[in-house]
């Protein structure tokens, strides 16, 4: 290949980008064809979610875009065809009457309809007509219509219903000449009173059928896709895991779309955010406190003792039922705290005083002064702050970021994947276990700035869940102390090691409410 050859190949891959209407317009179309966020996706190949970025105003790229803009003027095509200029429509000439037939008396001009080659049902009055209007079959002549609707000398019989939409007491009526009906009113008639039929058409509610084909629940997906790669690998559970694992982030969000179906809240997934949430370099870190704790107790009591280190099972699946906002936060000042919000805020954190035997809650910090905290942290300090706890001074607000916010959102999310942990530990399903364990805790590592998600663009939510997770963690801790344990050290999201019997406060097991034993050890103080 020369020089040019490669630049031609260079020319001839940059293209125009397909151009895309204006996100409302996105909107309308899919809406007026009555398509689904999920049948839009399905069809393009991406997620509800990420569709729902589009139209709200994010652009697609690539092949991706230009599928997309086909789909959107395919859609205009049909929803909106260029208006068709007016044709009078040529007469068309109809069959005399058979011989020996005479023409009835007033028949219209032989323009008015087609001849028919057998009889079909009127529109109008359901006995058989010889002409059709509009693709329509219709007496010509009113008078027909009264003649076939005339009520018969022999009553028929009382299980059997009238043909025609007249019922046998409107029919024997006298009714007087009316103008024949022109093809749209026929068509009308036809749609407003058709002959008898079965099913909602004939005005009855269908029946729910008893036996139909359950549709597949999202905990149901989860168990086809672990069945579905064991197959893939000929049974081998080493390769299967591994081919999960890698699909954990898009089987993630496909799960998190399927259980959101129905929702009452709408996901918004790319909002715009404060210079706050955004990092300062591509590899710093934004100006969010997550409080992670990081605290062993400084002095043991006296003598050898005997800590148990307890693994907290599931820390990110719980943590999933937090306060998430729902939409692009708002700034505001003021000081106070509303409960129907959630966001991050900048507080001045009290002064605590039991580093001795319980960790700080906001916490291992160095630095004093004022800090940026998500709603998990804050709830937490105010909590500790009550009249119930009594353990600090309430922290003090000075801004905050903020939107309507639910417990909620994620809610079916983490049930449908508690429930599937719950049953691979019963099981002895070591596959779907990792499985289950990737999707949860890749999902919180990658809705923030990630290469490898970019369909949920959240680190809000990121710094607030893993923030939950900090201070379930706190709480566990507290209730150790409260029951009479000593609390020796708290770690991460899930270590926590104590002094005493602590089966008697902590149920021991892998479910998400019970713990389990990391390690046992013998420590003495030095001083000791």
């Amino acid at each position: 290949m020369t020089d040019f050859d490669a630049v031609d190949a260079l020319l001839a891959a940059v293209a125009p980008e397909a151009e895309l209407p204006a996100p409302e317009e996105r909107v309308r179309l899919r809406e007026s064809a009555r398509l689904s966020k999920a049948q839009v996706a399905r069809a393009l190949g991406v997620s509800p979610t990420t569709l729902a970025g589009w139209e709200a105003g994010r652009e697609p790229a690539g092949e991706t875009r230009t599928r997309y803009a086909y789909l959107l003027d395919g859609l205009r095509a049909k929803l909106d065809p260029p208006a068709a200029p007016a044709v009078s429509p040529p007469a068309q000439d109809r069959d005399p009457a058979p011989a020996g037939e005479p023409a009835p008396a007033g028949a219209p001009a032989a323009d008015d309809g087609d001849r028919l080659a057998e009889p079909r049902p009127c529109v109008l009055c359901g006995h058989p007509a010889h002409h059709e209007v509009a693709g329509f079959a219709q007496h010509l002549d009113p008078a027909d219509c009264e003649a076939a609707s005339a009520p018969r000398a022999v009553p028929a019989p009382a299980t059997e219903r009238p043909a025609g939409p007249r019922s046998a007491a409107a029919a024997a009526r006298p009714t007087r000449p009316s103008p024949r009906r022109t093809p749209a009113e026929s068509a009308g008639a036809a749609t407003t009173a058709p002959a008898p039929r079965a099913g909602k058409a004939a005005g009855r509610t269908p029946s729910k059928r008893a036996f139909q084909e359950p549709a597949p629940t999202p905990l149901g997906t989860l168990q086809d896709s672990v069945r579905a790669a064991l197959e893939r690998h000929g049974g081998d559970t080493e390769a299967a895991t591994a081919d999960l694992v890698r699909t954990a982030i898009p089987d993630a969000m496909a799960l998190l779309d399927q259980c959101r179906t129905g929702a009452r809240y709408e996901i918004v997934a790319h909002p715009p955010l404060p210079n706050i949430l955004r990092k300062k370099t591509s590899r710093g870190a934004d100006e969010i406190w997550e409080a992670r704790p990081k605290w062993t107790r400084p002095a043991l009591p006296p003598g050898p003792q005997e800590i148990t280190a307890l693994d907290i099972n599931g820390a990110y699946l719980s943590a999933l039922k937090t306060h998430l906002p729902l939409g692009a936060l708002e700034h505001h000042t003021g000081g106070t705290h509303d409960r129907r919000r959630a966001g991050v805020h900048l507080v001045t954190p009290p002064e605590w005083h039991h580093e001795h035997e319980l960790p700080n809650p906001l916490g291992s910090r160095d630095e004093p002064g004022p800090l940026w905290v998500t709603e998990p942290t804050l709830r937490l300090l105010l909590r500790l702050s009550s009249p119930a706890y009594g353990l600090c001074e309430p922290p003090v607000i000075h801004e905050s970021f903020t939107s309507g916010s639910t417990e909620n959102l994620l809610e079916k999310f983490r049930t449908t994947l508690r429930e599937a942990r719950a049953e691979a530990l019963e099981a002895g399903d070591d596959v779907t276990l990792e499985y289950v364990k990737a999707m949860y805790s890749k999902f919180v590592a990658t809705m923030g700035e990630s290469n490898y998600n970019r369909e949920l663009y959240r680190p809000d939510w990121m710094h607030i869940i893993r923030s939950q997770a900090f201070a379930n963690l706190w709480t566990k801790a507290y209730k150790a102390y409260e029951s009479g344990l000593t609390v020796v050290r708290a770690m991460g999201t899930d270590e926590l090691h104590v002094i005493g019997d602590w089966r008697r406060v902590f149920p021991e097991g892998r479910g998400v409410t019970e713990v389990k034993v990391k390690d046992v050890y013998t420590a003495q103080d030095d001083e000791g």
